[in-house]
């Protein structure tokens, strides 16, 4: 059988090494070389330099859509088309290539988290667990029917970079038992529709998606800050003592959360309860309250510091207001 993988975030890195262990994936699709960093230095998908290194040939259109394209993917005469972390919506032109089928990896158990930012959105919804769906591609996006999955528990500690790596490790088991269903002619009695009930959302997130919100209560902070880190990250605005003006700090795991705390009669969500080298306490607002104390924190320009080095050299008075005009 002849494979083709269409893939580019990292997360498909440990799927890519068991198809070309499998001796029958034929070429990697993958997005076009990216300037990165300051010096916007061109560099490409780590997974294209996994490719280089097995002997595997690389595609990569700037857009898959193009007929160009198309017609150099249909020259390799594909099988199996496996799509994970790609990039890109698919047209019918290419969905229609491969004899035998097209399938995708997902990162969470659909229809639930559709979307780009489906492991972030497990981690903040709270879900029991998530997990790797393979699934047959359609027009509509991560809709198509389902093959098998792989189910992983989620216990309130996973940040959005443990998970992605944990997914990563889960996925490939997964996308061989899909195989396996394919070949042996199975999948006509195993595939499942998808419940368009109970299916969710999960869009592409952006930096500005990681501004905190202090109205919300304490354990949806926590959530926000491990399924963020570390991609978009979060952060919160706070007021410089010495320049008198309003700067970005940047927020990251571990966080402790105080669900039932008592807090002063004037408290309101973003008001610093207490600041010290044994984190910044702060007030968060909702149903449930609450507060969570923050121990370690970026201020623009500066490095990565735990509160005892940020407040040795960072004031932040206990009843500032943490956030935007309207969030504190």
């Amino acid at each position: 059988m002849r494979i083709v993988m269409m893939a580019t975030g990292d997360i498909a890195i440990p799927s890519f090494h068991a198809l070309e262990r499998t001796g029958q994936l034929v070429a990697l699709v993958t997005q076009p070389d990216r300037p990165v960093g300051r010096h916007q230095t061109l560099t490409p998908p780590r997974i294209k330099v996994c490719a280089q290194e097995a002997g595997i040939p690389v595609l990569q259109p700037e857009k898959m859509r193009d007929p160009a394209a198309v017609e150099e993917l249909r020259r390799l005469e594909p099988d199996l088309i496996v799509v994970m972390a790609y990039g890109q919506i698919l047209p019918q032109s290419v969905i229609d290539i491969p004899r035998l089928a097209i399938i995708n990896a997902h990162a969470s158990l659909l229809p639930r988290h559709r979307g780009a930012a489906c492991i972030q959105a497990a981690i903040e919804a709270g879900d029991d667990e998530t997990g790797v769906t393979i699934m047959h591609v359609v027009r509509q996006l991560d809709a198509g029917d389902i093959i098998c999955c792989r189910k992983l528990p989620l216990l309130g500690r996973e940040t959005g970079e443990s998970l992605h790596d944990d997914l990563a490790a889960l996925a490939p088991a997964a996308l061989l038992e899909a195989l396996e269903i394919l070949c042996s002619g199975r999948d006509a009695r195993v595939r499942r529709e998808q419940d368009e009930s109970l299916s969710t959302y999960a869009p592409k997130l952006q930096r500005t998606d990681g501004q905190i919100d202090w109205h919300q209560p304490a354990f949806q902070v926590a959530r926000k800050i491990r399924a963020y880190h570390s991609w978009p990250g979060t952060y919160t605005i706070y007021p410089s003592v010495k320049s008198g003006t309003d700067k970005v700090l940047k927020i990251f795991p571990p966080i402790d959360l105080f669900s039932g705390i008592k807090k002063p009669a004037d408290a309101v969500p973003g008001m610093v309860l207490d600041a010290g080298p044994n984190g910044m306490l702060v007030s968060c607002g909702g149903p449930h309250g609450g507060a969570v104390r923050i121990m370690t924190m970026q201020p623009t320009g500066a490095r990565k510091m735990n509160a005892e080095s940020f407040f040795a050299g960072h004031k932040i008075p206990v009843g500032s207001i943490l956030g935007l005009p309207g969030q504190g």
